[in-house]
């Protein structure tokens, strides 16, 4: 998600990039929409953990599969809406392609440093599939709604947490659908997932 951010980020050497299996170069630290590849985030994400790792289940639960989820959630949540804020739900992690998935605690560590890198990755991102750089505050919104709803889940399913616990750190979500139990796939199946949901979206709106 976009959010405020601290000041820009010098370059302290000549190479602020990251060479991609596609073989875009990234500028970490002045992205191009041009360089960012949707197959590039859908396997970056299905190979970064939720939760640091500490989660139960055969495989490590990743940020493509959350992602998937949001999308899922948000979908059943606000079915009426323009279908590319489905997209940008989709999409709302994928600058963790590049940084990781870092927890709540570490974010506050840092005190909000790495959101400079984080949100022109963000805006890029967006630019790149045909989003605005800066969402709709009400979209942002609603966004972020369904997130904190399915970390609350993914806490209890996933994540070792009892309800009380997990209610202690997130607001228990109050959704108006019924959910499945949250079980961990594989990275090679999640990223099959991610890949099939951003194409079906996109023909949507096509």
């Amino acid at each position: 998600m976009v959010n405020k951010i601290n000041k820009p980020i010098k370059k302290i050497n000549q190479r602020a990039w990251q060479r991609m299996l596609s073989g875009r170069k990234l500028d970490i630290l002045s992205p191009s929409p041009f360089d960012i590849e949707i197959e590039d985030i859908a396997l970056g994400l299905s190979r970064v953990t939720r939760w640091n790792g500490q989660t139960t289940g055969e495989h490590p639960y990743s940020v493509a599969q959350h992602s998937v989820l949001v999308e899922e959630f948000f979908n059943n949540e606000y079915p009426y809406l323009n279908k590319k804020w489905n997209l940008a739900a989709l999409l709302h992690d994928a600058p963790e392609y590049v940084i990781g998935d870092l927890i709540t605690p570490f974010k506050y560590a840092l005190n909000n440093s790495y959101r400079y890198v984080e949100d022109n990755l963000m805006k890029a991102i967006f630019l790149r599939f045909g989003l605005p750089a800066n969402l709709p505050r009400h979209i942002e919104a609603k966004i972020r709604r369904i997130d904190k709803a399915l970390a609350w889940f993914e806490a209890v399913d996933l994540a070792g947490y009892k309800e009380k616990e997990a209610s202690q750190i997130i607001k228990k979500p109050n959704l108006n659908f019924e959910r499945k139990i949250i079980i961990a796939l594989s990275a090679k199946d999640v990223e099959k997932k991610f890949l099939k949901k951003f194409y079906t979206i996109i023909s949507e709106l096509s």
